[in-house]
This record gives C-alpha cells, sequence and structure tokens, in this order.
C-alpha cells in the first residue's frame, strides 16, 4: 500500500494507546503501510478487544503513561522515528467519577510523552491527538476554528484543553519551529477530531457500542439524549488526517507544527435518533428506549468543527459521507457477530480505493 509519499515504509512508529478504538485501526494501517510499529498501552480497555481480535505483528508493550521510568525504557530500547500520541482516559461520564485520573493521565501523561521524547535523539515527529471538546462550547450552530478558545465543562472536556496548552508550551518552549534543526530535533503537532465511529469499538457509554452491544442480545439500547446531533466520520478520516500530518513533519515541514481539525465534509451531521434509523437498516432487530433521567451528568448536544485550514493548507478531505460511514460500521458489527469475521482490511482497501478515486492529496 504506497500512500502518504510511502514515508512510513520501514519507519519506526510508537503508538501511546494501541489497544484503543482509533489506537487499533492506527497501527493496523501502518503495519499495511510498511512501518515497524511498537505500541504502548496500559492494557486491553474491551473485551472484545479490536486490537487482540487483529492479531496483528505489532511489537506491543503494557504500561501506564504515567510510569515516565518505564516509558523512557521503551523509547530508549526501540528508538522511535514518530510517536502518535493517543493514550488517554476518553469518557466524559467516566470523568465525573474519576477526575483524578483523567487530569492526570490526559495532562501529566501528555507531559511524560513530549519530556521523554525530547531526550531521545531518534524523534523526529510527534502527532498528539486530543479531541474537538478541547473548544470552550458556547453549544451554538458555530464551527470551532483552531485559534478558538479552549475550554471544558466536565473534566474530560478540561482535561483535554490543559493537553492543548500543553503542547502549545511545549512547541514554544522546547519544540519552537524558529529554533528547528539548530536547537531541537522535534516538530510538534496536535489533531482535533471527534465523534468518530467505525467497527471495533466496545467501549462503554457511547452510542453506536451500546447499540450492537445490545442488539446482539436481543435488548432494546438504552438512549440519554436522542435529539444530540453530532458529526459522525467513520474512524479512518481522522488517522488519515494524522497520518498526513505525520508525513509532513517527518519531511521537515515546520509550518505543519500546529494544531488541526478534522471533521466532516460541510459539517454533515445527524442526531442520535437519525442514527439510529440508519442502523436499523442492517440491525433490522434494533429496538431503543429513552431513558427518562434528568440526573445525568451534563454532555454536549451540539459541536462542530471547522476543518477549512486542513482543507486548504494540507489539502485533507474526507472520503465517505455520513451515510456511507454509519452503513460501513453497521456492516462491520454485523459481519462481527453473524460470522465471527473482521472486515478491517476490507474497509480500509475500500476506503483507500474511494480515496484513490477522490484524488485525494494523500494517495497521489
Amino acid at each position: 500500500m504506497t500512500l502518504f509519499k510511502n514515508i512510513y515504509k520501514g519507519k519506526k512508529v510508537l503508538i501511546t494507546g494501541h489497544t484503543g478504538f482509533k489506537g487499533s485501526w492506527l497501527s493496523f494501517w501502518l503495519n499495511e503501510l510498511g512501518a515497524e510499529v511498537m505500541g504502548y498501552s496500559i492494557g486491553m480497555p474491551s473485551q472484545p478487544n479490536h486490537f487482540e481480535l487483529l492479531k496483528q505483528q505489532v511489537n506491543s508493550v503494557s504500561g501506564d503513561i504515567n510510569d515516565k521510568n518505564h516509558l523512557t525504557k521503551v523509547f530508549h530500547n526501540f528508538q522511535p522515528q514518530i510517536v502518535f500520541h493517543l493514550a488517554a482516559q476518553s469518557l466524559v461520564r467516566y470523568s465525573y467519577q474519576h477526575p483524578s485520573e483523567t487530569f492526570e493521565t490526559n495532562i501529566i501523561g501528555t507531559v511524560n510523552v513530549f519530556e521523554v521524547a525530547r531526550f531521545c535523539k531518534s524523534v523526529k515527529a510527534i502527532v498528539n491527538v486530543t479531541s474537538d471538546k478541547c473548544y470552550e462550547n458556547l453549544e451554538t450552530d458555530i464551527a470551532y476554528k483552531e485559534t478558538d478558545r479552549f475550554g471544558g465543562y466536565d473534566p474530560y472536556s478540561a482535561s483535554k484543553a490543559c493537553a492543548e496548552l500543553v503542547v502549545n508550551s511545549y512547541r514554544n518552549s522546547f519544540f519552537n519551529v524558529n529554533k528547528y534543526q539548530s536547537a531541537h530535533h522535534i516538530l510538534l503537532a496536535s489533531a482535533r477530531a471527534g465523534n468518530v465511529i467505525g467497527g471495533g469499538d466496545w467501549s462503554v457509554d457511547r452510542l453506536i457500542p451500546d447499540i450492537v452491544k445490545a442488539s446482539s442480545i436481543g435488548q432494546p439500547v438504552t438512549i440519554r439524549n436522542p435529539k444530540a446531533t453530532r458529526p459522525w466520520q467513520h474512524v479512518l478520516e481522522p488517522l488519515s488526517g494524522y497520518l498526513l500530518l505525520g508525513q509532513l513533519l517527518l519531511e521537515g515541514k515546520s509550518e505543519i507544527a500546529d494544531g488541526w481539525n478534522f471533521g466532516p465534509e460541510n459539517n454533515e451531521a445527524l442526531s442520535v435518533e437519525e442514527v439510529l434509523t440508519k442502523m436499523r437498516k442492517v440491525w433490522t432487530n434494533l429496538q431503543y428506549k429513552i431513558e427518562q433521567n434528568h440526573n445525568h451528568p451534563h454532555e454536549a448536544s451540539l459541536l462542530r468543527l471547522d476543518c477549512t485550514k486542513a482543507n486548504t493548507i494540507i489539502n485533507w478531505h474526507p472520503v465517505w459521507n455520513t451515510e456511507t460511514t454509519v452503513a460501513k460500521t453497521a456492516d462491520w458489527y454485523k459481519a462481527f457477530y453473524s460470522d465471527g469475521h473482521l472486515s478491517t482490511k476490507e474497509d480500509l482497501h475500500s476506503y483507500v480505493q474511494d480515496a484513490k478515486a477522490k484524488q485525494i492529496y494523500w494517495t497521489l
């Protein structure tokens, strides 16, 4: 698979959080690109687990992102050339129950990765992954730009806003682009995306996993906020953005060391109820019930990203529309629960072929 100017072939790539939903797809794609992948993660975050099911040829290390000494040894032994930092406590509702863990993992864990990387001479690039929830969300119909203010109502969102401040601090203090190649050797970019769906996600308190887990045993799924509207995107969409950032950083393009939004074209959005309706086309036995509980912790009902910067500067564009995204996701789970088949490779190849047909930049 020759993509991203073939820059990942033979490269040593370290992914933190490689056993998570996004991390498992990213490690798979990098394997397909011919990279030598090392994963660092605290364990399997769900059962079933997509990474475990894929049985990839990936060097996998079990470790806590908060254990700086262990992380240092892994960097020293592997000598990565690029780091994709995905490890995080990624659930909003969990963050209300475990705020200290959320802040420590998402902020100090990020600091640890940067600290270890800056003393590892092999590292040339870091792509730090946060979330669309890093922005101060006014819950209006405004799409947030990279220059908008960071914020966070809940501990998870606040921790991601703080992580972005950490990125800015390190980019100014230690990875300053004006001193690249003279005082340091690392370019650091930050990527923000949200409402990512696709096969292989079994996280708790997420819409698609909740739907498929309930439907697979013939139970109705409980819906908390059917009118909540989200710009859903397939997991491969932001990953193509992360990989494109990585390519450009490895090529030494210091102007790319910045923050970037990745989201659907024209801010396509569907309500939770509309997603349920589309999922029912594949999961014909899907039933749901609305949970009338006004004591739920606050969750944003609307959040959109402005991706003009990525569209115009690095020529990144999404490949699949919302309709295709939901259909591909539903089909993946149907194949898994009906036949035990993982269609991860087929989905990736289908995505790449559709990208090539559209002459998307990273395929040329």
